[in-house]
């Protein structure tokens, strides 16, 4: 059996992003040499996650036939409401006794999970037809570190 390990520093703009690194993994299982195995994707950090998302194109604003990427047709932001009622940020969490502000961040990374385990088969990543992968970044500004691990044969 083979493996490949690759890391990833990550350092966003903003706090809470989101970033597509399909490519990144299907990089790393081709540098991998392996037709079947799997790949273990795990962000390093406890305020961070990685998840597999539904991502497809659909027409641009105002330009029909134009596509760009993004969520379902349907797909519109959660209310602030909902979103800071599920996990206030900054609330008030036990964790800022110590003088951090980013309790919503660990609790963020409890829903997306820090890891994904994805298929490969014939050389490729097996995800379905609209899956990504994503790092999710909920407490950005530093820097962070990613693990591709690849294994297989």
């Amino acid at each position: 059996m083979k493996s490949h390990t690759v890391y990833k520093t990550f350092e966003t703009a903003r706090r809470r992003e989101m970033v597509r690194i399909t490519e990144d993994v299907q990089r790393a299982v081709d540098e991998a040499g392996i037709l079947e195995g799997m790949t273990l994707v795990s962000a390093m950090h406890i305020t961070a996650g990685v998840w597999c998302e539904r991502r497809r194109a659909r027409p641009a604003p105002g330009r029909p036939g134009v596509a760009r990427q993004g969520g379902p047709p349907s797909w519109q932001p959660p209310a602030n409401e909902v979103a800071k009622a599920l996990l206030p940020d900054p609330g008030d969490y036990r964790h800022h006794a110590g003088g951090e502000d980013n309790g919503d961040a660990h609790l963020k990374n409890l829903l997306v999970h820090h890891q994904v385990i994805v298929p490969v088969t014939d050389g490729r990543l097996d995800l379905g037809p609209w899956q990504q992968v994503f790092y999710c970044e909920f407490d950005g500004g530093r820097r962070k570190r990613l693990i591709i691990k690849v294994l297989g044969e």
